[in-house]
């Protein structure tokens, strides 16, 4: 395959995340301040709608398997871009969670639905490498859609926000069209019968892949970490400036984007998945040690002991991303690589709503200890990811007709 739709995955996944930057640092502005909702109604509604779109995942991902990810990436793409608009109309309380579980259910069956499309278009040895440049991709795009965000923020004006969200719009708009003009990928039922030959059997039904998605679910509560946690951590907990908080999201947005892919380029298989799994949960205990180390400090120790745990938690990030990539696809079925991606990415969305409330209570209320047992449940999630892949990787060959896999040795060959 040439890399012109592996280009066009880029520049499609560049342009929703300008409009993601764009819609995160001003709809809550927007919502509060144009719509009029409060800040308790606005956080409720948009709970509901995540909830909401978290079971959208895995029946989207699954029409993207029968009728063809690229058809059905393009209509989520332009589902989401029409959600966006709609926030721009809507009236009350109750149209605005109607038009917000659009939003989320359209994203996150595109997320399900552009996987898919990639493990079709993409050859296997080469989709964590792509996966890495679109996570730098990712983090570049939110960049520029954040800084474009902040114009609106600096006027402060109701039709400022309405520009971004309108920014937000037409780049998913932007997003359809690029994925339109991708090839066609084969759907499911033109795949060859052991591709499919898991049957009728939902995601549900296999064990193993779901204990693997509930551990990577553990390990993803990092998310609320540098948006949430770490800046109540440091005005409530230590001596560091409040913009510490902002400079340690900088670090860890540039160190993503300039350093995913070189992260990524050792994991080719399922054993150097698992291992990079298991190394991220390592680096993630030692990162939480660190942080823990700055309670009570004043504004000088305790800003270098914050930098030194922000790149901790920054390479274990790498690591988990990358090895997390490799074992959602490689221990899916082939035929039905949407709903299972829209299984696995459940995790985001159950991270994002559950961690806000997990980390505040772990770290803000019981302090360093929190911390300690933050890291050791990673680590414990993250070592147990390797038997849980090995339980899976067995399935999925007796299930092909592979035979089984060997509960010793790597799961890869050694030639990489």
């Amino acid at each position: 395959m040439t890399t012109r739709p592996q280009h066009r995955l880029a520049l499609a996944q560049l342009a929703n995340s300008v409009g993601d930057g764009a819609f995160y640092t001003t709809s809550a502005l927007y919502f509060t301040r144009a719509l009029g909702l409060s800040a308790g109604r606005t956080g409720l509604g948009l709970t509901v709608a995540w909830a909401a779109g978290s079971l959208a995942g895995v029946p989207l991902g699954r029409l993207a398997d029968r009728r063809g990810p690229r058809g059905t990436s393009v209509l989520l793409a332009l589902a989401t871009s029409a959600a966006v608009g709609g926030f721009l109309l809507v009236r009350g309380f109750a149209a605005f969670v109607a038009v917000a579980c659009v939003y989320t259910a359209a994203q996150s069956g595109l997320a399900a639905s552009r996987q898919a499309l990639l493990a079709r278009l993409v050859p296997a040895a080469e989709r964590t490498r792509l996966l890495a440049r679109l996570q730098a991709i990712l983090n570049s795009g939110l960049a520029a859609g954040a800084a474009a965000g902040g114009l609106a923020l600096a006027a402060g004006t109701a039709a400022a926000y309405r520009a971004a969200l309108g920014l937000d719009a037409l780049c998913f708009l932007g997003c359809a069209l690029l994925l339109l003009r991708l090839p066609a990928a084969a759907r499911a039922g033109d795949a060859s019968p052991a591709a499919g030959a898991s049957g009728h059997q939902g995601v549900l039904c296999d064990r193993p892949y779901v204990l693997v998605a509930l551990l990577n679910t553990v390990l993803m509560l990092r998310l609320p970490l540098l948006s949430l946690a770490l800046p109540l951590w440091i005005t409530e907990r230590t001596g560091a400036p409040a913009w510490l908080a902002s400079g340690l999201f900088v670090l860890n947005t540039a160190a993503v984007a300039l350093f995913q892919v070189r992260s990524a380029r050792a994991v080719t298989g399922l054993g150097s998945a698992v291992r990079a799994v298991r190394v991220s949960g390592l680096v993630m205990f030692a990162c939480c040690a660190v942080f823990a180390l700055s309670a009570g400090r004043s504004a000088g120790p305790a800003t270098a002991v914050l930098l030194a745990g922000a790149v901790l938690q920054v390479v274990a990030e790498m690591q988990q991303s990358a090895g997390s990539w490799q074992l959602s696809f490689d221990l899916a079925p082939a035929g039905r690589i949407g709903e299972y991606q829209g299984f696995f990415g459940t995790g985001v969305t159950v991270a994002r709503t559950l961690g806000p409330l997990v980390l505040t209570t772990l770290l803000l209320d019981w302090g360093p200890p929190g911390w300690l047992l933050l890291g050791a449940l990673t680590a414990a999630a993250a070592h147990a990811t390797g038997p849980a892949a090995r339980w899976a990787a067995r399935g999925g060959a007796a299930r092909d007709g592979g035979g089984a896999v060997p509960d010793a040795g790597p799961l890869e060959p050694a030639v990489r």
